[in-house]
């Protein structure tokens, strides 16, 4: 958030707060399905949004042109508009393109998997529907027509696992390649060509998926969530907005909302739609000590 003057009367902060919180409450639902939103964060996650960033939240409605950064330890749960689940692990990158429905509810999307481990799943439902979904990571392409697949950019690899179904695959300018096998995998060393498809077993398939999924546990907020983790209460706009700006630069989806009476304003500063108590306070105890938080508690 932009600091604000500290010439500016409390009273109209106190308005800011409550009736215009896009900065500092997590997004309302809307009328509408989106072309993508987000319904899970394990924090640190950013949204970077014509070049600017702030803190992932569930509910955040994405647009073409929009990247999601994941830090360490970090994970992403995207809902698109056929129904997929499009996941991210840590440290990764994602842009998002050629996001839309036709008229005939044909659905497109162009995923770009820059950095990172990154998985793209259809449900029972959403298989029935018409997509057509290109997916870049890094040096490799895959065309989805409705499947399961798990990537990864990384340092001294890029590859693609298919779970099930069928996709086609290319590295560059080379021709595409059919995979219709499940638990296969193609892989492209760095600076060099790609090897022949090969299968993969059960165990490291495993090891691969919990690189992209939220633990139950870990203190990831979700949409809806009723919980919240109070980071601190402090007595003055100036000492709140420090701890938002600290927090929210950290990839921490912080709210500041205002409490006690008019001749008592405090200002509480909170991290929203924690999914439970034990998530909330798994949050809370890894908050501890960092941004300058140094007591936080759990509230429903």
């Amino acid at each position: 958030m932009k600091r604000m003057p500290k010439s500016i009367p409390g009273t109209f902060l106190l308005s800011l707060l409550l009736f215009g919180a896009n900065a500092f409450a997590a997004p309302k639902a809307p009328a509408t399905e989106p072309d993508a939103v987000v319904t899970g964060v394990q924090m640190p996650a950013w949204l970077d949004r014509d070049g600017k960033l702030k803190p992932l939240t569930p509910g955040e409605q994405l647009r073409n042109g929009d990247s999601i950064r994941t830090g360490a330890n970090s994970r992403v749960l995207v809902r698109t508009g056929d129904g997929s689940s499009v996941k991210l692990g840590e440290n990764a990158r994602l842009k998002l393109s050629n996001l839309g429905k036709r008229e005939d509810n044909f659905f497109t999307a162009a995923l770009d998997v820059a950095a990172g481990a990154f998985r793209f799943t259809t449900d029972v439902l959403a298989k029935v529907r018409h997509r057509e979904v290109d997916v870049r990571i890094a040096t490799i392409t895959a065309g989805i027509r409705g499947t399961d697949l798990w990537g990864k950019a990384a340092s001294d690899k890029d590859l693609v696992c298919l779970l099930e179904g069928h996709i086609a695959v290319k590295h560059g300018d080379d021709a595409p390649v059919d995979m219709n096998d499940a638990n296969t995998f193609y892989v492209v060393p760095k600076d060099a060509a790609p090897l022949p498809i090969a299968p993969v077993d059960a165990a490291k398939i495993a090891q691969w998926s919990l690189e992209t999924e939220i633990a139950s546990g870990a203190g990831a907020a979700r949409s809806g969530g009723k919980w919240k983790v109070i980071l601190a209460v402090v007595d003055t706009q100036d000492a709140a907005l420090d701890l938002y700006d600290a927090v929210r630069a950290g990839g921490y989806a912080a709210e500041i909302y205002p409490v006690g009476g008019k001749d008592k304003r405090r200002y509480q500063v909170r991290i929203s739609q924690l999914p439970s108590k034990a998530e909330a306070q798994q949050l809370a105890n890894s908050l501890k000590g960092q941004f300058g938080v140094a007591a936080p508690s759990v509230a429903g």
